[in-house]
């Protein structure tokens, strides 16, 4: 019995449950010609991809194709396209069943038409022809395939399978796989064709930062002496702080600048590179006498490329931080500063404030001074009209009289004037 409840879902659980099964392996089965690309496009190149490959189904009569987000497989009748989109990059690989005699030459992409090839958005980074027989071959032959370069290979899958190569471009654009089936079952060969074509486009993706790590070797060099020049010139006595700030604002953009330019590029290539060992480890691969292993040849060729990215994502960390404590330290001896230079200026306004105090303080006695000068001769004006009027009144005497009452009230009312014009802290 089932039982259908009507509960609250996330609205990405369904997506979620999905991606676990999206880009499902092909399930393949000797003889068998592959041929794989892997197009550099960027990450806002799905819509026209998707319009190509409809373009595609309409000559081959298919109609509309089931393309999923991400994936899209479907049998055109001569060959089988699947094509895979990745954040940056998207794949096509063609499948063709059937008997051969010259892997390489008579390969998958016969009956695409070329137009249509010439057209795919994006650059082309990896382009490989795979071949898949039952057939054992001996080593001279498989040079032969190889045009003589030195192979690469190994017994896989617990020895069910071998598959060679020599990681070349060779005359017609293309890298070759040879894959010796000795009783794999369908889903091993879809796995074991989809790992082989995997390492290699990872390996190219891992390699792209490899280039640009040697073109800002240079400018990372001369970013790290300019740091160091500024950090031994704070270490002298008579340097100009904000000159040197200046100096380091400057430094610091131009790392940042670097830091901007291939710290993606990095972040991908560690990603890539562990995406490359874990297709290899999922090989289980098994030496065969006198040759390379595939695991091998990455050790020696492609670890080191790495090694030099990761080295230069820690010397970048290191100069971050460098470049943090430079400028840290820097602010503070301006900081420093600037606080003397602002203790001398707050110590050469308090010297003016007790100088002006002083004169204020002389003005104020000339103040009273002037003030009781006025005031009695008011007093004697006053003095003179009372003795006009019949009055007993000597002016002379009533002056004299006044001055020491005159002068005592004006110097009182100043103080009291500047108490209340001054907080008590001032005085």
């Amino acid at each position: 019995m089932t039982m259908n409840l009507a509960l609250h879902e996330h609205p990405l659980r369904h997506q979620l449950t999905n991606e676990v099964h999206a880009r499902p392996y092909e399930h393949l089965r000797a003889p068998l010609r592959a041929t794989h690309l892997a197009v550099a496009t960027g990450e806002n190149a799905a819509e026209a991809e998707r319009a190509h490959l409809a373009q595609l189904g309409e000559r081959f009569g298919l109609g509309l194709l089931p393309m999923s987000a991400g994936h899209f497989s479907a049998d055109f009748g001569a060959f089988r396209l699947r094509w895979e989109r990745h954040t940056e990059f998207s794949s096509y690989t063609w499948f063709r069943q059937g008997p051969f005699s010259r892997p390489f030459e008579e390969n998958a992409l016969a009956a695409v038409p070329q137009d249509w090839l010439e057209g795919l958005p994006g650059e082309v980074l990896v382009a490989l022809h795979l071949a898949m027989d039952e057939g054992e071959r001996g080593p001279d032959e498989i040079a032969e395939l190889f045009d003589g370069n030195p192979v690469v290979g190994s017994a896989v899958m617990g020895g069910v399978a071998s598959a060679w190569t020599d990681f070349r471009i060779h005359g017609d654009g293309f890298g070759r796989i040879l894959m010796e089936d000795r009783g794999l079952t369908q889903g091993q060969a879809g796995r074991l064709v989809q790992r082989l074509l995997e390492i290699e486009t990872y390996r190219m993706m891992a390699l792209l930062a490899f280039p640009l790590v040697r073109e800002v070797g240079g400018r990372l060099a001369a970013v790290e002496s300019g740091v160091s020049a500024i950090v031994g010139r704070m270490a002298e006595s008579q340097t100009d702080d904000r000159a040197l700030l200046d100096q380091l604002t400057g430094i610091s953009a131009e790392g940042e600048a670097i830091n901007g330019a291939v710290a993606y590029r990095l972040s991908a290539a560690r990603a890539y590179d562990a995406l490359v060992w874990q297709r290899i480890e999922e090989l289980r691969e098994e030496r065969i006498a006198g040759t390379q292993t595939i695991g091998e040849f990455m050790a020696r060729r492609l670890t080191p490329a790495m090694k030099t990215c990761e080295a230069t994502m820690a010397r970048l960390d290191s100069l971050s931080r460098r470049l943090t404590r430079a400028g840290a330290l820097l602010r503070t001896r301006v900081d420093i500063a600037l606080e003397e230079k602002n203790r001398d200026l707050l110590n050469s306004m308090n010297r003016r404030a007790a100088l002006q105090l002083r004169l204020q303080e002389t003005v104020e006695g000339l103040s009273v001074v002037a003030i009781s000068y006025y005031l009695l001769g008011l007093v004697g004006y006053v003095g003179k009209g009372l003795k006009a009027w019949g009055l007993h009144v000597d002016p002379d005497q009533l002056s004299l009289l006044s001055i020491p009452v005159i002068l005592g009230a004006v110097w009182l009312g100043v103080r009291r004037l500047r108490r209340a014009l001054i907080p008590d802290g001032e005085h």
